[in-house]
């Protein structure tokens, strides 16, 4: 193309006849004193922004230029393609999400005019301590919790993260498993697995403490058993778990969840996990990453889960493991006799990304 533009000198003939006018350049906004000599028709590019304008009246000193193309987008707009192994893929209007309950991959076959895609990855749920006769235990944290969904906030308290900019290659897509329990012997509960998705890393949820042992960190803290500290959570990831309570009455702290903290134990209320917290990058909302509560030793309930997934704790029952795929702690326990801890919630790995 010669940058002249034409007119159609045959009626419904689709050819372009002989010239009748060239594009006027230049870096600043066409004015009503600008006098095309080619008159209406007269095309008009502003190229720092790529606006184009087209003469609409050619009166002298009084011209309309018509905004014609206001320099966005990309022509022809191309949508990203992937396959995968292990993921469920729903639509959501133009994007597809990609869910992966366990591990896989997934493939860009196509990288498209955006290049980027959107995420939500949580890692496993850490695991509840056991304990022995007569003892308490702390509530497993959740598993850290890292967003890059529209405004929709990271764990702990942390801002939305920007969109992950791919290539045309496989990505090894890790979900975290949730943290075994302690057995029923005084024994510590197990940290969840951390979740992967290329650069993006969530930490594994931090175990529930034993007899007098402090919460382990993690992506959000384990609640520490009777005298002990909860552990601290991971910067926007997730929140500290709670500590335990030793005197005449006993509890354990409850785990830390994404959205808030894992509550202490007192002397007269049992500990409940922290919240976690609620996406809608699937098209739909729904929370995850919730604290495992605290177990007791008062002859009550123990503490409850944090919403999104967090188990409950129980005195001389069975607590509740946290939720799969949520990345939930494990409820504490507390018991004459002794008894196990509960698991932890396994993570999830969502992908976002326009198609159409």
């Amino acid at each position: 193309m010669s940058g002249i533009i034409g007119t159609n000198s045959g009626r419904g003939s689709g050819s372009i006849g002989s010239a009748a006018s060239g594009i006027t350049k230049s870096t600043s906004e066409p004015t009503a004193t600008i006098n095309p000599s080619g008159g209406v028709g007269t095309v008009y590019l502003r190229t720092t922004t790529g606006e184009m304008y087209c003469c609409t009246d050619a009166t002298t000193d009084a011209n309309v230029w018509t905004n014609i193309g206001e320099g966005s987008g990309v022509q022809p707009w191309i949508g990203m393609a992937t396959t995968n192994t292990n993921g469920t893929v729903t639509t959501d209007g133009d994007y597809k999400v990609v869910t992966f309950n366990t591990s896989g991959s997934l493939t860009v076959t196509t990288v498209g005019s955006l290049g980027t895609v959107e995420y939500l990855v949580i890692a496993g749920g850490g695991g509840a301590a056991g304990v022995g006769a007569g003892s308490i235990g702390g509530g497993g944290g959740a598993g850290g919790y890292r967003n890059s969904y529209s405004s929709e906030t990271s764990g702990g308290g942390g801002s939305s993260e920007s969109a992950l900019a791919v290539t045309a290659t496989t990505y090894t897509v890790t979900v975290g498993g949730g943290g075994a329990a302690g057995g029923a012997s005084d024994a510590n509960g197990v940290d969840g697995s951390d979740s992967v998705f290329s650069s993006i890393t969530s930490v594994g949820g931090g175990y529930g403490g034993k007899i007098s042992n402090d919460g382990n960190s993690g992506g959000s803290g384990g609640g520490g058993a009777y005298n002990g500290s909860g552990g601290a959570g991971t910067a926007n990831q997730g929140y500290a778990g709670g500590a335990g309570v030793g005197s005449t009455v006993y509890g354990g702290g409850a785990g830390g969840g994404a959205g808030a903290v894992g509550a202490d134990a007192t002397t007269s209320v049992n500990a409940d996990g922290g919240n976690g917290l609620a996406s809608s990058i699937t098209g739909s909302s729904v929370t995850r990453a919730g604290g495992g509560g605290g177990g007791s030793y008062t002859g009550d309930t123990g503490g409850a889960g944090g919403t999104g997934g967090g188990g409950d704790g129980a005195y001389n029952a069975t607590p509740t493991a946290g939720t799969a795929n949520t990345g939930g702690g494990g409820g504490g326990v507390g018991s004459e006799t002794g008894r196990a801890g509960a698991a932890g919630g396994s993570g999830v790995v969502i992908i976002r990304y326009k198609f159409q």
